[in-house]
This record gives C-alpha cells, structure tokens and sequence, in this order.
C-alpha cells in the first residue's frame, strides 16, 4: 500500500473560538489515537491534506509532530463541511506493522461480462472493500474480473478471494451485477413465439 508523508504541529485543547482561529489560518484540526497512544491533539495545513483526500485509494500515512515524534497512521474518521466541502476535522488511528490493519480498499471491475454482451445492463454495488491484513500485505486496490458475470449473476463480498487479506466487508453485500433489460426481455419473447 501506497505510504503518505504528513507533517502537523500539536495543539493544546481548545474551545470553538480556537477552532475557528485554527480553519481562518487554513489549518485542519485533528486527533490522533489508538495503538496504546495516548489521544493527542495537532494541527495541519489543509493545502497538505490534498494528495491524500482526492484520491479514492487508500494510504498508510508517515505522520511527523513537531518535526521530532513519528507515528504510522490511517485516516479514520473526516469531516467535511456541507456546502464549501473542505475538511473540518480527521481523526487519525495509530496502527503497528506487527498487527493485522482494517482499512477500506477501493474495487477496479476489469474485463467485459458475458451479460452485458447479450444485451443486460453492468450495475456496480460498491466502490470499496473493508479488508484487514498485515501493512505488507495490504494491496492498493482490489481488481475483480467480471468477464464470466452473466444475467442476472452477482458478484458478492463473499465470493473475493485474496491471498493473506481478509474481507471484513459483510459476505452478503453485492459488488457488482448484471441486470436484465428490457431490449434482452422483449428479444426473448419474440425467440419464444
């Protein structure tokens, strides 16, 4: 998995007026915990933040406070504002290389299913898939082939197979499927009569 390289700058607690002093500075605030670590509080520069929230992969971040104490880190928790769409708030989670990382992976469908070349409709479920794995393991994306998906077929959480990585993502949930249309129904009715 692909590592980001962030810098911040702790922060004592502070009331709303603070807060807002913090995002007018162009700063994000943010907390970090887990792993044993005690919650710490810090601040970084959203111009920073770009390469990691506009991508849909996921990244194991090399977090730097105060240019001494480093921390490996996945984004757990962000928080956007409702009409500008900037970030107002991450909560960070401290992982250890030496236990198993649940983080959410994206999906790439790759290949052309047999249902949609007899006439049916690609539907995708999901964009991503919660896995848990070691942080050597984790891939950067999760590629599903769909050549073999037919009308009215499925693919499901549960049918993802990778080697060392787990599929947390609930076994019932659908990634993708092919649905009939109504050309492919109409086309069967007339072969029929």
């Amino acid at each position: 998995m692909k590592h980001f390289a962030l810098n911040g700058e702790t922060r004592k607690v502070g009331n709303k007026a603070v807060i807002k002093a913090f995002r007018k500075q162009g700063l994000v605030p943010c907390n970090l915990y887990g792993n044993g670590i005690e919650n710490i509080l810090f601040t970084v520069n959203e111009k920073d933040l770009k390469g990691l929230l506009s991508t849909p992969y996921s990244h194991i971040v090399d977090l730097t406070l105060d240019g001494k104490n480093n921390y490996t880190v996945i984004l757990h928790e962000l928080q956007f504002h409702p009409v500008k769409d900037n970030c107002l708030h991450i909560d960070f989670l401290a992982v250890d290389d030496k236990k198993p990382i649940a983080i959410n992976v994206p999906i790439k469908f790759e290949g052309h299913a047999i249902g949609v070349q007899k006439g049916g409709k690609f539907v995708p479920g999901a964009r991503s898939l919660r896995i848990s794995a070691q942080m050597e393991n984790l891939p950067d994306d999760i590629t599903i082939d769909i050549t073999k998906l037919d009308l009215d077929k499925k693919i499901k959480a549960g049918d993802v197979k990778i080697e060392k990585v787990s599929v947390l993502t609930d076994k019932d949930a659908i990634l993708c499927l092919v649905k009939t249309t109504r050309n492919v129904d109409a086309s069967a009715v007339a072969e029929a009569e």
